[in-house]
């Protein structure tokens, strides 16, 4: 077994790397404990105003429409646009509802609807320019 004396040099490198190390790890440690320390604020240094910025309120969806679009409740949290809605025609109302308020791609809503892609985009082409009328209708008023 060797004497740990004739490993003089493995054991200087070994404590001069383990040294090393913890010179940077500590480095790294408080460079990034400065960092947190300059970015953090006490909630009792913000002002009011930055304090409403992170409140966050519960709604208890006092203006809300539902529409039931082939078996699934969609809700429509602007009255106005709701309004808007009512008035499309059946089909068009389904496939406004289903591409955007459910995520549905063209093909999933004519699967759904049992019509082709090109049908399901002229619905909803069609749709679009009425909203937009009847919406620009009624701010200009």
């Amino acid at each position: 077994m060797k004497n740990w004396m004739g490993n003089w040099h493995s054991v200087n490198a070994f404590d001069s790397y383990v040294k090393k190390v913890l010179k940077f790890a500590a480095r790294d440690y408080f460079k990034h404990a400065k960092q947190r320390y300059e970015r953090e604020v006490f909630f009792s240094e913000l002002s009011g105003e930055d304090l409403l910025k992170l409140a966050v309120y519960d709604q208890y969806f006092p203006d809300v429409e539902f529409f039931n679009v082939c078996g699934w409740k969609v809700m429509v949290s602007d009255m106005e646009l709701a309004e808007a809605i009512k008035l499309l025609t059946k089909r068009r109302r389904e496939v406004v509802l289903m591409c955007y308020f459910l995520d549905m791609t063209d093909s999933d809503i004519a699967d759904v609807l049992n019509l082709t892609k090109s049908t399901v985009a002229e619905h909803r082409t069609s749709a679009l320019l009425v909203l937009r009328e009847i919406l620009e209708a009624r701010t200009d008023e």
